[in-house]
């Protein structure tokens, strides 16, 4: 084998272990509650952004959100990406959002890149296909399900997609791209987050689980128009 593309090929697995330092057999519930502080932050930033006029306007209409706070990526010829969410889902009838899911989401790439960079990055899922492919158990972006850039600006159009892509970057790379990315549940942080083993479709769509460390981070999202301050006169 080529000695340059060893180099590479190793330089890639110790870029890899960076990105996922602490594995699901060390799961425990304060890393996972970390990320869902982290995901508040994360929220807030979107929503004072003047930048995400078009996500503030239509995030009731999403059927779940996946938030990753820290999407690092790096690499020299061989590159790498990865970074752990917390997916919540919208009730279509009653518009609640459910507890939150744990996953990582992660892809390899070849090609010309050096540098590294972090991403907050939120991905929007759109239609029913999306999220049936977030209740498996392993899919990738761009091939089992449609990915799109999410708009920017508050009176910009969306593509077609059964998953908006929204993210904010500072680095040497510069842009966002997760066409490929491979996301998976975290089932050792769920059953350390809930006190037991559940499944995704066990806290995302039967909602047999929950965790009152994550209303704060509920409560940022839309309010279902039931629970809204009626105005004056109603």
């Amino acid at each position: 084998m080529d000695r340059s593309l060893c180099t590479n090929i190793v330089g890639l697995l110790f870029f890899v272990s960076l990105l996922f330092p602490l594995t699901d057999s060390m799961a425990s519930s304060g890393d996972a509650q970390a990320l869902i502080l982290k995901s508040q932050g994360v929220v807030q930033s979107f929503k004072a952004d003047p930048n995400m006029g078009w996500f503030h306007k239509n995030v009731n209409k999403a059927r779940g959100l996946f938030i990753v706070p820290q999407m690092l990526r790096g690499g020299f010829i061989v590159g790498g990406s990865g970074g752990s969410g917390a997916l919540l889902t919208r009730d279509p009838k009653t518009g609640s959002w459910s507890s939150p899911a744990f996953y990582t989401m992660g892809s390899v790439s070849i090609g010309l890149q050096i540098g590294a960079d972090a991403s907050e990055i939120i991905l929007m899922v759109m239609t029913e296909k999306g999220l049936t492919a977030m209740l498996s158990t392993e899919f990738k972006l761009g091939a089992d399900v449609s990915v799109a850039a999410g708009p920017v600006g508050a009176s910009a159009k969306a593509q077609t997609a059964d998953v908006l892509a929204f993210g904010r970057s500072k680095g040497a790379f510069g842009g966002i791209s997760i066409e490929g990315a491979v996301i998976s549940p975290r089932d050792k942080w769920n059953a350390a987050y809930y006190g037991k083993p559940v499944s995704p479709v066990d806290i995302l769509v039967r909602r047999t689980v929950s965790n009152p460390q994550a209303d704060s981070l509920r409560a940022l999202l839309p309010e279902p128009a039931s629970r809204k301050v009626k105005t004056l006169g109603q």
